[in-house]
């Protein structure tokens, strides 16, 4: 079998310290049916199909689980690409010790990552029904320690990342607003550009009024907006010459995307990928 080949645009996202951890999570004490059935040494073969059609994420991962194990592996599918039921992903040879530690951790993964990435491509899609350039943006509401999977889930889905942490974007919600006092908008959006001057200033707000108020800001993220209201919001600003992009944020998912970026918020923000059910991936082994 030849040996793992990644394509460039579909590298692992977690190294190999990270997928050891996983795998030394599901297996601690060694496997213990393998071992007491006494097979662990024998050769085998594992296979991952397609078994309900999904935008397939993590299978770079979950082919290096298997090298890791001890197996020879070799990627099939790459994360990002559109997998028809019955697609192999994956395949691995090996002692069959070293492929039933690698199988559950793996299969999870990729089950899980493409569960992501199978929702952020249907809500991108219902958006650029909506509108041809409309942006989805995954918000950083994931599984607390799975961050980085979950972003290369929405990009394998074809969205972007709304923001990665707190560390590198500028985005003022009322919480924040909250702490101001009697500053004027102005006031507040000329200091964040004098501290940040490589930074877009983003400003989330819940009404019409609001929206007006702060109608400077590079970005105005409308949250829950109805796409009604964010139609009037877009008539209002255009009426003023207001430069602000419209972002749409707040209940966003696939059944009304269109309907927000025909609004005209053309960057969806949403969580809904997060909470996706994952896609089943079929697990096939074989013994000479």
């Amino acid at each position: 079998m030849p040996a793992l080949s990644i394509p460039p645009a579909a590298q692992p996202v977690l190294g190999d310290a990270a997928l050891h951890s996983l795998l030394e999570e599901d297996a601690p004490y060694g496997d213990l049916t393998t071992e007491s059935l006494g097979i662990g040494s024998a050769s085998g073969c594992i296979r991952f199909f397609v078994r309900d059609p999904m935008r397939v994420c993590g299978t770079e991962e979950a082919a290096r689980m298997f090298e890791l194990c001890g197996a020879r592996s070799r990627l099939v599918t790459a994360s990002g690409q559109q997998g028809a039921a019955g697609t192999l992903l994956l395949e691995a040879e090996g002692k069959a010790g070293a492929l039933h530690r690698g199988w559950k951790a793996a299969q999870t993964l990729v089950e899980w990552c493409s569960g992501i990435s199978t929702s952020a491509a249907e809500i991108t899609a219902a958006a650029r029904r909506g509108h041809p350039q409309a942006l989805v943006a995954g918000t950083r509401k994931n599984v607390p320690g799975n961050r980085r999977l979950a972003a290369k889930a929405f990009v394998s889905g074809g969205a972007v990342m709304h923001r990665l942490g707190l560390s590198e974007t500028l985005l003022v919600f009322a919480e924040h607003r909250a702490f101001l006092g009697d500053e004027r908008p102005a006031q507040t959006l000329e200091r964040l550009r004098h501290h940040c001057p490589e930074k877009r200033v983003v400003v989330e707000v819940s009404s019409l009024e609001e929206a007006l108020r702060w109608c400077e800001a590079d970005v105005l993220q409308l949250e829950k907006f109805p796409p009604e209201l964010v139609a009037q919001t877009r008539a209002a600003l255009r009426e003023r010459g207001a430069p602000a992009l419209v972002a749409a944020a707040g209940g966003i998912h696939a059944a009304n995307a269109e309907d927000y970026a025909r609004a005209g918020a053309h960057l969806l923000v949403t969580t809904a990928p997060h909470l996706a059910p994952p896609r089943d991936v079929q697990v096939r082994f074989e013994a000479p």
